[in-house]
């Protein structure tokens, strides 16, 4: 408005009665208006055009194309007194719900690790080395007959064949099945009590005596489970005499007999399943780690155990009750490392050796014993062979029989305590019953992780418990009374003393 305010005065101002003078004037202005007319039209076009960039946003879609633009909305400013604090719980509180403790868990191996390393430092500073493979060397080469009686395993073959033998009689039908079982209980009699009697005669080779019972009794838990099965065989093809596809009494073969004898399992079956070829690097690991934590557990039994059990033999009888707690305690460290790696070497090294080479296919011979929350789980998971016979053999078919679960539950730990003790105090050349009650004592343990307890973080405790404490237990009393009776002149003796042939030989 004011633009055109000024071109009207300026018209007036150029008539026809102005002189030269007058209209160069008015001309002058008229140039100089024109000039600020143009400046502030490009100016305010321009200031428009930066305004429209501003507001205007990039569309995300073709739909949005036409709806209008929006300015965007500022954050609001925070306020002076911004909360920091929330209701939540402390991160050791269940209810948080807090489970990363990896932390704490690598600590407690480092403190493992060192004290351990500690106490390996305290024991050769103390005693000095005691590992010694030429009494090794020495021990092996005695006499065979004097060894846990290498010919008492040879001759355990004669039983095996008769029992093929009266099997394939009863197959036949030459003799009955009532005299049969008669037949059979003197033979298997006969079968586990016979080492019991060279052993004892002999007097000779704890150790090696062990091993030749432990021998026997596999043998003795095979045989049962392959009469049972067989006369499972002759039952079914009894009311199915038509049928042809049965494998019995084909099974009735010296190879399918040594097949299984030597198999990693207990329990028989007319035909197992098998691996289609053997692994070389397979079975080349296992026999490495079988020939190295073999040695591993020789050396840390004659360096770490043999000078416990010595110190606390020599004073047991005599020491307080705080004394032997503390022994008890100092010995169950080693016991269940020794004890974890002879589960290793036996279980998994052994075990998968053996079966690689027969192309058995079935490996599961333990399972997570070391998550068990009860006694009852623990040893239906430790051992599975063992499991797997108690169950198929005797627990399974007294319950068929209106036996109570429990009956049968104690029958079965009544046969393994048996069979503990048969294994410790005959090589030992004493009777104790310490590892048969040891075993009896799994029942009310049981019921009490089972019932009580109800399994979860207490029950696992107390499953380790059992085992960090229990065995321990047992190790000193048998062989603090093993030495009493055999060497007593080692009671009093340094423990830094050559302790391996007393206790093997």
């Amino acid at each position: 408005m004011q633009g055109n305010h000024n071109l009207c005065v300026l018209g007036g101002r150029i008539g026809f009665g102005s002189t030269r003078t007058d209209l160069f004037s008015t001309l002058g202005d008229l140039q100089r208006f024109c000039s600020r007319v143009v400046c502030h039209d490009f100016a305010e076009k321009m200031s428009n055009e930066l305004l429209h960039r501003k507001v205007r946003r990039p569309s995300t879609s073709s739909s949005s194309v036409n709806e209008p633009s929006k300015l965007p909305r500022s954050k609001p400013s925070p306020p002076p007194d911004q909360p920091l604090h929330a209701a939540q719980d402390s991160l050791f509180s269940t209810s948080s719900g807090w489970t990363n403790y990896k932390g704490f868990f690598n600590l407690s191996m480092l403190l493992l690790v060192v004290s351990n390393a500690r106490v390996a430092l305290e024991n050769l500073m103390k005693y000095g080395i005691l590992i010694s493979p030429s009494s090794w060397i020495g021990f092996l080469s005695t006499d065979f007959w004097m060894w846990p009686n290498l010919a008492m395993v040879l001759c355990s073959n004669i039983t095996c064949v008769l029992v093929l033998f009266t099997e394939k009689a009863l197959a036949r039908k030459w003799i009955g099945n009532q005299l049969a079982v008669i037949w059979y209980i003197c033979l298997i009699s006969v079968h586990v009590i016979t080492p019991v009697l060279i052993t004892l005669y002999l007097r000779r080779n704890p150790l090696f005596a062990f091993h030749a019972l432990s021998i026997i009794v596999i043998e003795t838990l095979k045989l049962v489970s392959y009469i049972h099965v067989n006369y499972w065989c002759r039952c079914a093809r009894e009311k199915d005499e038509k049928s042809k596809d049965f494998a019995y009494p084909a099974n009735l073969t010296l190879k399918n007999l040594y097949y299984f004898l030597f198999a990693p399992t207990l329990c028989y079956e007319l035909n197992f399943p098998r691996t289609p070829a053997r692994r070389k690097r397979f079975i080349i690991k296992r026999i490495v780690e079988l020939i190295v934590f073999s040695f591993v557990y020789i050396c840390l039994v004659q360096q770490w155990i043999f000078p416990l059990v010595r110190n606390s033999v020599s004073t047991l009888a005599d020491m307080p009750y705080g004394r032997r707690i503390e022994r008890l305690l100092k010995l169950a460290v080693p016991n269940i490392l020794i004890w974890l790696l002879m589960f290793y070497t036996v279980f998994h090294s052994f075990m998968n050796l053996l079966a690689e080479i027969l192309r058995f296919a079935d490996r599961e011979f333990y399972r997570d014993f070391w998550n068990a929350e009860t006694i009852t789980y623990f040893w239906q998971t430790w051992n599975i062979p063992v499991h797997r016979w108690c169950a198929r053999h005797v627990y399974k078919p007294m319950v068929k029989n209106k036996f109570s679960r429990l009956q049968a539950l104690t029958a079965v730990f009544v046969i393994s305590a048996i069979f503990h003790e048969y294994l410790v105090s005959v090589p030992l050349h004493m009777f104790r019953l310490w590892a048969f009650g040891g075993m009896l004592m799994q029942i009310p343990l049981g019921i009490f992780t089972d019932k009580i307890l109800k399994g979860g973080r207490a029950g696992n405790i107390v499953v380790w418990l059992s085992l960090i404490l229990g065995q321990p237990m047992a190790i000193l009393m048998y062989v603090h009374d093993w030495y009493l009776i055999n060497h007593p002149e080692y009671i009093s003796a340094n423990a830094t003393e050559p302790i391996l042939g007393p206790l093997l030989g």
